[in-house]
């Protein structure tokens, strides 16, 4: 499902798609999944298009904060957590650093699909 979230992302043309395997390390989930957009309209559009093709495969988050602001957006689906950011707040908050050491899932090349 990380695979297929991140594939949803790129769709909308999200940059810097990265999936973690933190299933080892939390109990609150499995996989982050962290993408960029290039400004707040495209971070909401990216999110929009996930939410809307999980709903169509009856997969619906239990929560999803900072859609408003649109600068980090963070949407639950339990089994994953999808990070969205800006570029700026992704470098501050660099949460690929935080989880540095957890494996990282391979991503198809997605921009060729």
């Amino acid at each position: 499902m990380a695979v297929a979230i991140a594939r949803l992302a790129a769709g909308k043309k999200a940059a810097e798609i990265i999936a973690l395997d933190v299933g080892g390390a939390v109990s609150y989930t499995d996989f982050l999944v962290i993408a960029n957009g290039a400004n707040t309209r495209q971070t909401r559009a990216i999110a929009t298009e996930i939410q809307q093709k999980l709903k169509e495969r009856q997969v619906r988050p239990t929560r999803v904060e900072g859609e408003a602001e649109g600068e980090w957006i963070l949407i639950d689906y339990l089994f994953a957590v999808v990070h969205i950011f800006t570029p700026a707040a992704r470098d501050f908050y660099r949460l690929e650093t935080l989880w540095g050491d957890v494996p990282r899932v391979e991503l198809p090349d997605l921009a060729a699909e």
